[in-house]
């Protein structure tokens, strides 16, 4: 028989007197129930702030707005909250008010890249589309602060329609990444809809979901939910845990009905300053997720948006915790550490260094013990010309049907078919002589 844990019984009482355990899994009742001020966030945790402390805080919340469901308040330590990763995440700090002269309300540049209303088009074959700018939590590393909390930003059928529209007359798009805010905001029936759309446009292949609920609000994963989501064979969800802390037995709960509906699981982590800087942590983390079956996908270096300086480590401490990861735990539990560039540059990765050397018939390793070696490379390898023209290829991998766009940057110079030599920044110096001269 499920009963509350002694903070959770604590919260709910304080918030509800007559609640149970039925309210309490409610996930309609936690979202009724979100702590929305400093004031009723010092009476459910049952601590205190001084005035002075009181009054910055208030500042930081006029800004950057407080939202954090019962459930993911019970998670905090009382007894150490002011160094509690999750109070970190949740509550706001005056530091969000420290805008450094590099930091962007827009770092990567979504509104930029966005060709119709709730797109985001990036890559060549992926979109991101923002279906809800509301979350269960406003997480305060968010680097969509911009728009998170927003209520007059909530995307109608009508606009949504709109970037459907736009998906479906871009045939290269195979790839949609539904977005917000938290896609699981929405009700069954609409998330049903947006899913219905998609998969009736031929030219999708992959639908993805991004979701921070089975960290902040699992109850929100439903048997319903799960069933439906399941019912889609493209559909994959990635969701975002950042400490091992976060992962307990209902947030398990959340993510076995997710698995056992067939949804294919991932994590996007980002590293936060005082949250997880720590390889021992991250350890823990990956190993947690993938013992519930949730495959780590990314480590994000945390983004320049507006306030997150404190939240910032240096890139070192992130290639520091992938040395401790690779070889030291399972391959497939270690993420790929990446740099969301600045100005819409993309996903870049990050890694230790594993080449040592090469030369014209060797290349020279080093694992993560620390042990050298070669690697003897072909010395008659004869690679086959590539005009990129698969239909006519001999090859047994023949693809034939399927349409190959034209290569574009790093492997433009690297293909057969192109004589493009050189890839030369817009506006430098020397092309400015050149136009002067001439």
């Amino acid at each position: 028989m499920s009963i509350y844990t002694p903070n959770q019984k604590s919260i709910a009482e304080s918030i509800q007197p007559d609640s149970g355990m039925q309210d309490w899994k409610n996930w309609h009742w936690q979202l009724r129930r979100t702590i929305k001020d400093i004031k009723t966030f010092e009476e459910v945790l049952g601590i205190s702030f001084t005035p002075e402390e009181r009054r910055q805080l208030e500042m930081t919340a006029e800004k950057f707005p407080i939202a954090i469901t019962p459930y993911y308040a019970s998670l905090i330590d009382r007894e150490n909250w002011r160094d509690d990763p999750v109070f970190r995440q949740a509550f706001p700090s005056v530091n969000e008010l420290i805008t450094e002269n590099w930091e962007m309300s827009d770092p990567l540049s979504e509104d930029i890249d966005s060709p119709a209303e709730c797109i985001t088009h990036r890559y060549p074959d992926r979109v991101l589309f923002h279906v809800s700018n509301m979350c269960a939590m406003y997480c305060r590393h968010c680097t969509r602060k911009r728009k998170v909390g927003d209520r007059d930003f909530i995307p109608d059928r009508d606009t949504l329609e709109k970037g459907l529209a736009y998906i479906r007359k871009t045939p290269e798009v195979r790839d949609v990444l539904i977005s917000g805010g938290d896609p699981l905001m929405l009700t069954d029936s609409a998330i049903e809809w947006i899913l219905d759309e998609l998969s009736a446009i031929e030219h999708v292949e992959v639908i993805r979901i991004g979701t921070r609920m089975p960290v902040v609000l699992p109850y929100r994963v439903t048997e319903e939910l799960a069933e439906l989501l399941g019912s889609y064979p493209n559909l994959w969800l990635n969701t975002h845990f950042n400490h091992p802390r976060e992962i307990t037995d209902s947030s398990a709960a959340a993510l076995r009905r997710l698995t056992s509906a067939g949804v294919p699981l991932g994590n996007q982590s980002v590293l936060l300053a005082g949250v997880n800087d720590c390889p021992y942590i991250m350890k823990k983390l990956v190993q947690k997720l993938v013992s519930n079956r949730v495959r780590p996908y990314y480590l994000y270096q945390c983004d320049l948006s507006e306030g997150l300086s404190h939240f910032r480590t240096p890139v070192g401490k992130g290639i520091e915790i992938i040395e401790a990861l690779r070889g030291h735990t399972s391959g497939f539990a270690v993420p790929v550490y990446v740099i969301d560039a600045p100005g819409g540059g993309g996903k870049i990765p990050v890694s230790p260094n594993y080449v040592v050397s090469w030369s014209t018939n060797k290349v020279i390793l080093r694992n993560y013990e620390g042990v050298i070696c070669s690697y003897k490379e072909p010395d008659s390898y004869e690679p086959v010309f590539c005009d990129r023209n698969c239909e006519t290829c001999s090859l047994v991998l023949n693809v034939t049907g399927e349409e190959n766009p034209a290569a574009i940057g790093i492997e433009r110079l690297m293909a057969d078919y192109d004589d493009k030599i050189t890839l030369v920044p817009e506006d430098t110096e020397r092309l400015r002589r050149r136009n002067d001269d001439g």
